[in-house]
């Protein structure tokens, strides 16, 4: 039961920030470089990236880590660690030219699934196999929900 009480605490925190975009717009997102930029010239982090997606994360992954019936210090902790992971990818990427929301299929869910699940695992117990099911269940529903969730910002931005 450890596995999937992790692995819903991680792909929550990664898709509040999503769920804050779909239902706020850009109402309220001030990005967290503040459009500055790397010495390559391209954006550090880029525009997608923001203090609402943040703090949604951390405020919001506490509370289902409570409904879960685990500590909501913890449920703060993966959140903090998916955001770091997140926005450690997005530095990548801009380095690799990518523009902002631009997919990577794999590199997209690694740091934001890995570093909330070692995490997870060493306060909570587990292991290796619990890590590698985290990482492959949240890679599954991301690269499944990512699609629908575009085509629906498309159709609500019409």
């Amino acid at each position: 039961m450890a596995w999937l009480s992790i692995l819903v605490l991680v792909t929550w925190a990664n898709g509040a920030p999503v769920v804050a975009r779909l239902v706020f717009g850009r109402r309220g997102c001030r990005a967290l470089d503040g459009g500055a930029r790397w010495r390559d010239g391209r954006a550090l982090l880029g525009p997608s990236k923001t203090w609402r997606g943040v703090g949604t994360a951390l405020a919001s992954t506490p509370v289902v880590a409570w409904a879960l019936g685990v500590s909501p210090l913890l449920g703060l902790g993966v959140a903090a660690a998916a955001m770091t992971g997140d926005l450690a990818t997005s530095f990548l990427k801009r380095r690799l030219g990518d523009r902002s929301s631009a997919a990577r299929p794999g590199l997209d869910q690694f740091a934001e699934a890995l570093l909330p699940a070692l995490l997870a695992v060493a306060l909570l117990g587990g292991g290796w196999t619990t890590v590698a099911a985290v990482l492959a269940g949240f890679t599954l529903i991301d690269l499944a929900l990512t699609p629908l969730i575009a085509r629906l910002w498309r159709r609500w931005r019409r």
